[in-house]
């Protein structure tokens, strides 16, 4: 087997299953600030701080496409920033407790900008 053979397979193998992560066919919503927007590969991820019913903040892990594929569809390193209202709709992680999502949408009602898309 030839090294370049390897090097494919173990990616493939090394990236995780989304659906093992989320579950797919269902969909929140959740409303906050947020926290960082850290631009990277192979995902990258926006940490949300949300205030739940309790009144405590709790903050979400919100996953989202690598940077380079966010810069293809128009989202740079800077289109979001903490303290930033915004809108995000996505499938939830398998474990509540993790407060996970894996973004299908985003929007910042300040200045009407949004994003919405697909990624894997």
């Amino acid at each position: 087997m030839t090294s370049k053979l390897v090097m494919m397979l173990a990616a493939v193998f090394l990236h995780h299953s989304f659906t093992a992560t989320y579950i797919e066919d269902k969909t929140i919503t959740i409303e906050g600030r947020v926290a960082q927007f850290l631009f990277r590969n192979p995902h990258s991820f926006i940490h949300v701080d949300v205030k739940g019913e309790d009144g405590k903040v709790v903050r979400w892990s919100v996953e989202g496409a690598a940077g380079q594929q966010f810069s293809q569809m128009g989202v740079e390193a800077n289109s979001l920033r903490p303290g930033d209202h915004v809108i995000v709709t996505g499938s939830p992680g398998r474990n509540p407790a993790d407060h996970r999502v894996r973004l299908k949408t985003i929007a910042r009602p300040a200045d009407g900008w949004k994003w919405g898309g697909t990624f894997d």
